[in-house]
């Protein structure tokens, strides 16, 4: 199958085919005609499998051969490097010049946006906090808005959004289409979209909470004053092109990576503490490899899409189970492989527990004696992590 047998002009087939785009995935197999044809969707899919291309490519076909002016699709996202990211796969997608587009987002310039909006642009897309300040200034005008789009809006409900995406939706015309995408869905997001959407489909093309296929997923028990010890020992083992190391505190990041400059490693750091300008020059910098290590924190796990990153290292496990499918999603990505490795405090291992039970997979631990891998298992309320991992059926492993 190929992107025009999906009901796509030859324009944006073309398109595609330029970008390297021949085969469609199969969130965009499934989306696409849904899309083109009006149908609300709730769109459930691994990361990595193409989600913006398939609300994005139907889209943009129907506001090219149906021109009219004013804002026509919204798209809300919640972060500001996953809206940037929309943005860029926006601009290459799209062939026409009349279609153009804004980006609102926080901790950047106002003015700016404001210049954008007053160009009548096609597509906004935005983040909560900054939609409502232009909505809240008369700024913006969404009453023209055909196309709704809630991209990882499991995640919006987790930064306390909701009640700033329900302001946005009482100011959208009722008569919409409302596209919603994520990697994960809870019950709550489920109920939520179906409260807000007009008999909407349901294509889910892997399971809830799958990680990507291609990505090794090992865990390493250590001791908590043995994590750095160990983080530096993975990293200097072996020369991987792109690492991504994840923390669960701005401040941990922060230490990390400067204690990781210290040993001369190339690294930068992304967190809510950072400058948009910091945030976007070290994106930019692990994108064109002149950093091989980047140090975020779970605020740009979503947001962060760059080739060929053969590592994830999640130097704290995540206190929700899905955003550990979220952090290793940014390997393994476009069908290629990649490896994630978690690193366990004897505290965090029930967080591992809550993570496999959503995987529904086992995920392999490594005991590295030199970094406390056995001698801490007395702190452990589960015993030592040999029997642990004997009565769940794993193996036992020196690497």
């Amino acid at each position: 199958m190929n992107f025009s047998d999906l009901g796509l002009d030859s324009t944006i087939v073309k398109q595609c085919e330029s970008l390297g785009f021949v085969e469609p995935t199969p969130i965009q197999r499934e989306a696409i005609p849904r899309i083109l044809n009006g149908t609300d969707i709730i769109g459930c899919a691994e990361t990595g499998t193409g989600k913006t291309a398939a609300f994005l490519l139907p889209v943009i076909q129907r506001m090219a051969t149906t021109p009219r002016p004013g804002t026509r699709l919204l798209v809300i996202a919640p972060t500001r490097e996953l809206a940037i990211q929309i943005e860029a796969n926006y601009q290459s997608l799209s062939t026409s010049k009349r279609l153009r587009s804004v980006i609102l987002v926080g901790g950047t310039s106002i003015v700016r946006q404001l210049d954008g909006l007053k160009r009548s642009p096609a597509v906004v897309i935005a983040t909560p906090g900054r939609l409502l300040d232009h909505m809240e200034r008369r700024s913006i005008d969404l009453t023209g808005v055909e196309t709704l789009v809630l991209d990882e809006a499991d995640r919006m409900l987790d930064m306390g959004f909701w009640p700033d995406i329900r302001r946005v939706l009482d100011k959208l015309p009722a008569k919409r289409q409302t596209l919603l995408f994520s990697a994960t869905f809870s019950k709550a997001i489920e109920d939520i979209a179906r409260s807000t959407m007009r008999k909407p489909e349901l294509i889910e093309v892997s399971r809830r909470g799958r990680p990507a296929a291609k990505v090794e997923q090992l865990a390493y028990p250590v001791a908590r004053e043995s994590k750095i010890a160990l983080l530096l020992h993975l990293l200097e083992r072996e020369s991987h092109s792109k690492v991504l190391v994840f923390t669960r505190t701005r401040r941990d990041a922060e230490r990390l990576s400067h204690i990781l400059s210290a040993r001369e490693h190339q690294v930068n750091r992304i967190h809510a503490d950072r400058t948009q300008s910091q945030r976007e020059s070290a994106l930019r910098g692990f994108k064109e490899g002149r950093h091989r290590v980047l140090v975020a924190t779970d605020i740009a796990s979503r947001g962060i899409d760059v080739d060929s990153i053969s590592q994830v290292i999640n130097y704290d496990v995540p206190e929700a189970p899905e955003d550990y499918v979220h952090r290793i999603g940014r390997t393994g990505r476009a069908g290629n492989s990649g490896k994630a490795i978690t690193l366990v405090t004897p505290i965090e291992e029930l967080s591992m527990n809550a993570i496999e039970r959503l995987t529904g997979k086992s995920i392999e631990r490594i005991l590295l004696p030199d970094f406390g891998g056995t001698s801490f298992a007395s702190h452990s309320s589960g015993g030592s992590y040999a029997s642990f991992n004997r009565r769940r059926g794993g193996r036992r492993s020196f690497r």
